[in-house]
């Protein structure tokens, strides 16, 4: 204020006072306006003349009623000017009440000099001005409260007072009258189960051991039910650092607590049956191993159940009659088993039953299994008579064996089940000797039984394949829903065998990994699908390609550099390749996994997490991780038309990729009605045989298989489907 004109308006009806003020701020600084009523110094104010402050006398010839009825009048039309007044007369009681009602100053006439008056106008100036700003915060605070989201709360930790704002009570069912400024009136409400972890906190940040409080907890609603909060808050401190006050936010987050909830019960349980799935079953055999080891006399037993001839339900009664007699038999598996033992469900026809602490009666229980198939299911309205087969390993105290050395046990006895034609049997030793035989997935679908190759021949031509480059690639398009064009592709390595014809990874993957031949197989996935991706590029097709990496990948630190090295000789940016891990091998190696995929990130190369929904992932690792794309599991898209939880689980990996602003991408689409459904949900992108099967590379760079399911996806017939679908 000091750098420029102040500007003053005088409202004094005595001439001679009115000159001695102007007298007193001559000399530069101040610019005077002068009037003799109130009237004029109303007009004055209402067209438009900027005013600093006001001196006013307290008794005018315009002034109507009380004494300081002028003062009113002015701070009427002009709230924001600071106002002094003048008086002739000492008046103690008058000069506190003026500034009660708004005045900044009380002068005598007969008693001010320059510098007194000076003080005061710069004095009044400023304190109006801290005043505003004062107000406006208070304004501002007062509607952040009212439109704010989130309930707040404010402790006073001197006194034991807390205001809750009027969201804070509305969050939780309560009105103003139904709630005291007491703290117990909000950890009297924390569910039993949280509220020493919510104390706890509290303590840890008001004893500084914390830089700030956070808590998520269950807290009672009015109605007795129950909400998931967030609470968050932070400690005001004296110089000695002891806190006097506290104050933070309370925010709901049920919604995502039950989304979690659901995906992290999801993730341990199979969508269909509802059952433990292999990650849970895994779980809990790997604690009964851990039981053997403290007691000598502890012993279990795992069964391996497959089911006969299930593909021929599928196949004559159709998909959903196979459903519903996966349902009815987990039904009656569970029936049959004690209330302590694992009954889940490995994948397709394939269960896995562990029963603690009694195999003495383990083969007892499977027979008794085997019996209860005896009796016929109804499906579709028809009477279906089912068979199974059951491999049962045990293990005792001190056992020196693994989780996948039982399922392995369990595995071999199964399949000697199945040979012979009866219900059950128990490992023994002399099974191995079939291990030396390589079953082939793909064959067994096409011929209906199960391969027998000769593991060493086959593993040989498995080793020739890669050194000389015979493994071969299909590549499936990724679409958009919203606009049905093709955005990109997947590669998915075939072998091409000389022998056995064109197998699918399951044929020859498990023994690339077993032998230690995946990094060699990674870079040969990775060189073919950049030069075919450069390829389409030359002939005008820009998609970017996805590949799959595999757990050694994972671990290998110099990943990153070939990758861009292979990019680099072909011209290619980082951003055309997107790399795919799944999640259960994502986790078993989180800080390394991190460590190679921010590395490929950095450089522009898209991360996508596979099969997401399948595993175990925990939602504390989903914000933490690079990741770009979620791809959902096509066992949880085939049924989404039929099966709410199916479709549940869909909505709410879809719902939780936006929150993450990642990319979903639906596998598995086989039909517009899926398509629709998932676009509706708001899924981003799809794979399936609706729009496109997958094609080789010179399909693509021919168009084949980019076309939108409006203009007729490609779905070749088995009468015309050609080998590479």
């Amino acid at each position: 204020m000091s750098d420029r004109v102040i500007r003053v308006l005088v409202v004094e009806d005595n001439h001679g006072d009115a000159l001695i003020l102007r007298r007193l701020l001559g000399g530069g600084g101040f610019h005077l306006t002068a009037v003799d009523r109130v009237a004029k110094a109303l007009d004055c104010l209402e067209t438009g003349h900027e005013i600093d402050v006001i001196l006013l006398d307290v008794t005018l010839p315009d002034s109507r009623g009380p004494e300081l009825d002028s003062l009113a009048r002015i701070q009427d039309r002009a709230p924001k000017v600071p106002v002094i007044l003048l008086t002739g007369i000492e008046d103690e009681e008058l000069a506190v009440r003026a500034v009660r009602e708004g005045a900044q100053d009380y002068l005598i006439k007969r008693q001010v000099e320059r510098d007194l008056l000076v003080r005061s106008i710069r004095y009044a100036i400023g304190r109006k001005q801290a005043e505003e700003e004062l107000r406006e915060s208070e304004e501002r605070y007062a509607l952040a409260v009212r439109g704010a989201n989130d309930g707040l709360w404010d402790w006073r930790l001197t006194t034991g007072q807390i205001y809750f704002s009027p969201r804070w009570k509305t969050m939780l069912g309560l009105r103003d009258e139904e709630i005291r400024e007491d703290p117990e009136e909000w950890l009297g409400r924390v569910h039993p189960d949280d509220i020493l972890a919510v104390r706890g906190a509290l303590a840890a940040h008001l004893e500084g051991r914390t830089p700030h409080f956070e808590s998520e907890h269950r807290i009672r609603q009015q109605d007795g039910s129950y909400r998931w909060v967030q609470n968050r808050g932070i400690a005001v401190r004296d110089r000695s650092g002891q806190a006097y006050r506290m104050a933070g936010s309370q925010s709901d987050i049920t919604t995502r607590k039950t989304a979690e909830e659901r995906l992290q019960h999801n993730a341990l349980h199979d969508a269909l049956t509802g059952l433990p799935n292999r990650a849970l079953f895994l779980d809990r055999l790997g604690l009964a191993i851990a039981h053997t080891w403290r007691r000598s006399d502890y012993m279990f037993a795992v069964f391996f159940l497959d089911l006969d001839r299930f593909k021929n339900i599928n196949d004559s009664l159709g998909h959903s009659a196979g459903d519903a007699l996966l349902i009815a038999l987990s039904k009656r598996l569970e029936l049959l088993l004690r209330p302590g033992d694992t009954v889940a469900r490995l994948g397709g026809d394939e269960f896995a039953i562990l029963v603690e602490d009694a195999p003495a009666i383990a083969e007892q229980i499977a027979e008794r299994v085997v019996r209860a198939f005896d009796e016929p299911f109804q499906m579709a309205g028809r009477t279906v008579y089912m068979q199974l087969s059951i491999g049962l390993a045990t293990a005792v105290g001190n056992a020196d064996v693994s989780g996948d050395e039982l399922f392995k046990r369990a595995d071999l006895a199964m399949y000697s089940a199945k040979r012979a034609h009866v219900g059950a049997r128990t490992f023994t030793p002399d099974m191995r000797r079939d291990a030396t035989e390589l079953n082939l997935p793909s064959q067994q679908q096409k011929t209906g039984r199960r391969g027998g190759v000769a593991r060493i021949q086959f593993l040989g031509d498995l080793r020739r394949a890669i050194d000389e480059r015979e493994l071969d690639l299909v590549y499936q398009p990724k679409f958009s829903l919203a606009t049905g064009s093709a955005v990109g592709v997947e590669s998915l390595i075939r072998w091409p065998h000389p022998e056995f014809g064109l197998l699918e990874p399951a044929d020859f993957l498990p023994l690339v990994r077993e032998n230690g031949l995946m990094e060699a197989v990674t870079d040969l996935v990775l060189e073919r699908a950049v030069e075919d991706a450069a390829g389409w590029l030359d002939a005008g097709i820009d998609l970017p390609v996805a590949i799959n990496l595999s757990a050694p990948s994972l671990n290998d630190e110099t990943l990153p550099a070939r990758v861009l090295s292979v990019l680099a000789a072909h011209g290619m940016p980082p951003t055309s390749l997107t790399v795919e891990i799944t999640e259960d091998l994502l986790l078993a190696s989180v800080v390394r996994a991190r460590t190679i995929l921010d590395r490929l990130r950095e450089s522009g190369i898209r991360v996508a997490i596979d099969d997401f929904g399948s595993g175990y992932a925990a939602m504390t690792y989903l914000h933490e991780l690079p990741v770009d794309e979620l791809k959902l599991d096509r066992q949880f898209i085939a049924p989404i038309l039929h099966d709410e939880r199916a479709a549940a689980i869909v909505r709410s990996v879809v719902e939780l990729a936006i929150e993450f602003g990642l990319t979903s991408v639906a596998e598995g689409v086989e039909d517009k009605a899926t398509a629709e459904l998932l676009k509706s949900y708001g899924c981003g992108f799809g794979q399936g045989h609706y729009f496109s099967p997958p094609v080789p590379a010179q399909a693509i760079r021919l168009g084949i298989g980019l076309a939108t399911p409006d203009d007729g996806p490609l779905m070749p017939t088995e009468a015309t489907r050609p080998s590479w679908a």
